[in-house]
């Protein structure tokens, strides 16, 4: 714990030789935090502004370039706030080329389209501490299915069409690992995405020892063979050990391990692999389970990004329309509107939520650029950090959410961004987004009772031996500051980088410094 920390920090601080403490209090503390064993193995960069006068309260390799992790995400929803704005929402329709008669009976396809809805999902909205859901998981798909039992249809004479094509077919970012693919955090993108792209797994031990662990899926049970080797172990056999994988491209999830008999069951969010074909699959269900016959298939409507430019030139010669209907407006069976971005941006920052990123970043790339890709979000986004005065030599990124390997910003890329936010009218509510320190999202269980509790708000991020912190405080003499503090290449276990990225958080909120 930071607590327990504590103590040892004060008593290397006394050991400070008086000529080092006298240069600069705050330089000398973190020199000897960083001094400690693993930390100084790493490489750190440190800018600390003040917003009262913009002064360099200090600075440590604030020019150079660091990984960010999830700190990539401040550069993603500063942009989506100022450019898109707080009240936009998303619409996700039902759609047909066809007409429905008096008996029921609807010929034609009917197309699922996605718009990037992050929160297609049970989840509550908006954000109140922490992110919980509360309704099933499909609850919108069973919204629209119900849409179309009211508007009388009993018969569809052709597919259940998936359609993500409002943006590229591009689910992963350039950087993403393969280890990535498998998890929640890195679920795949679509402009179609229901309950974050995710899949529930539920273990719990058998009766017997000795027989097969019991394992159960949701929301959509047979999406994925499972491969169940997980075997119950006697009680008192120590903890569980599971293991998960699913090859790229595969439906095959296998897991292995074992389970104490009187364990009370593991359950893990697993990423499901295509999005819309998830979509339509669960749909054509609900739509069946509503007494709705179905004679066609479900499939999918992409946008590959390699034929993106040819198949924006065939829709402009044909006088095709969107999605590439007909010219003519296609009925709209069933529709459903999000709540504000702004209550996204919430559950982005809050709590670091990957995919949702993304969407924000294709959506800038569609709604301010050229496409709804993943490099026309960025070329939306590098014009934004012109804007900002953030030259292009002090960042690259390869996607909107930090899991990329190849991103890099410099810490002063980062306070540079805080500090433009804080003059702008949006900032305010870009502000109320990030965590705060010791009360909720990812920073609620940090700085507990510490100087820090309630200073701090800022935006995490980690991957391996990548930690980051970067955002806002007050000290506590008041001077109000943004701050960045960005760690690569040390070899610290999570927990113990934790503890050092929060000993020099709290060093800078309680440093007092006397200054003309």
């Amino acid at each position: 714990m930071l607590r327990r920390a504590l103590p040892v920090l004060l008593l290397l601080l006394a050991l400070v030789p008086p000529a080092l403490a006298k240069r600069d209090p705050l330089a000398s503390q973190i020199e000897i935090i960083l001094a400690q064993p693993d930390a100084e193995r790493g490489f750190w960069g440190i800018e600390v502004v003040s917003l009262k006068d913009g002064r360099t309260l200090y600075a440590l390799n604030s020019a150079k370039l660091f990984t960010p992790a999830s700190n990539t995400k401040l550069f993603t929803t500063a942009t989506a706030l100022a450019l898109i704005g707080p009240d936009y929402r998303f619409k996700t329709t039902v759609e047909t080329a066809g007409a429905v008669d008096k008996y029921g009976r609807l010929v034609g396809d009917v197309v699922l389209v996605g718009r990037g809805d992050p929160n297609l999902s049970g989840r509550v909205l908006p954000y109140a501490g922490h992110t919980q859901r509360t309704q099933p998981a499909i609850r919108v798909l069973e919204q629209l299915a119900d849409q179309l039992v009211q508007k009388g249809v009993k018969f569809i004479d052709g597919d259940i069409v998936a359609d993500d094509s409002y943006y590229a077919f591009e689910r992963y970012g350039e950087g993403w690992t393969q280890d990535d693919l498998v998890w929640e955090s890195g679920a795949p993108v679509s402009a179609l995405s229901i309950n974050d792209n995710v899949m529930f797994v539920n273990i719990l031990p058998a009766d017997r020892p000795g027989e097969k662990a019991f394992v159960s899926l949701d929301p959509f049970a047979d999406y994925y063979r499972l491969d169940n080797r997980i075997l119950t172990t006697p009680s008192g056999t120590g903890p569980r050990k599971i293991f998960i994988n699913r090859e790229p491209g595969s439906n095959v999830l296998t897991l292995w391990g074992n389970i104490p008999v009187d364990d009370p069951g593991a359950g893990e969010a697993l990423a499901i692999d295509d999005p819309a074909a998830f979509a339509g699959q669960i749909f054509q269900r609900l739509l069946e389970q509503r007494g709705i016959a179905v004679y066609g298939r479900s499939r999918t409507r992409h946008t590959e990004l390699a034929s993106l430019q040819t198949l924006s030139v065939t829709a402009l010669a044909s006088g095709g329309g969107e999605h590439g209907m007909p010219s003519r407006q296609p009925l709209v069976l069933a529709s459903y509107q999000s709540s504000p971005l702004i209550d996204d941006l919430q559950v982005i920052n809050k709590v670091s939520q990957n995919l949702h990123a993304e969407l924000m970043l294709r959506l800038l790339g569609r709604e301010k650029g050229t496409s709804g890709t993943i490099e026309g979000g960025l070329e939306v986004e590098r014009g934004f950090l012109t804007q900002a005065g953030i030259p292009p030599d002090q960042y690259v990124f390869y996607d909107g959410s930090g899991m990329s390997r190849e991103n890099l910003a410099t810490p002063h890329a980062v306070v540079q961004l805080l500090r433009y936010a804080a003059a702008q009218p949006w900032g305010k509510t870009w502000y109320d987004t990030l965590a705060i320190a010791g009360v909720d999202g990812s920073l609620a269980n940090r700085f507990k009772g510490t100087s820090a509790e309630g200073r701090v708000r800022a935006k995490t991020g980690a991957l391996g031996h990548i930690n980051a912190l970067s955002g806002y405080a007050t000290t506590v003499n008041g001077v109000p500051i943004a701050f960045s503090i960005l760690t690569n290449n040390h070899k610290l276990a999570s927990k113990s980088a934790l503890d050092v990225v929060d000993q020099i958080m709290l060093a800078i909120v309680n440093d007092q410094p006397k200054r003309n």
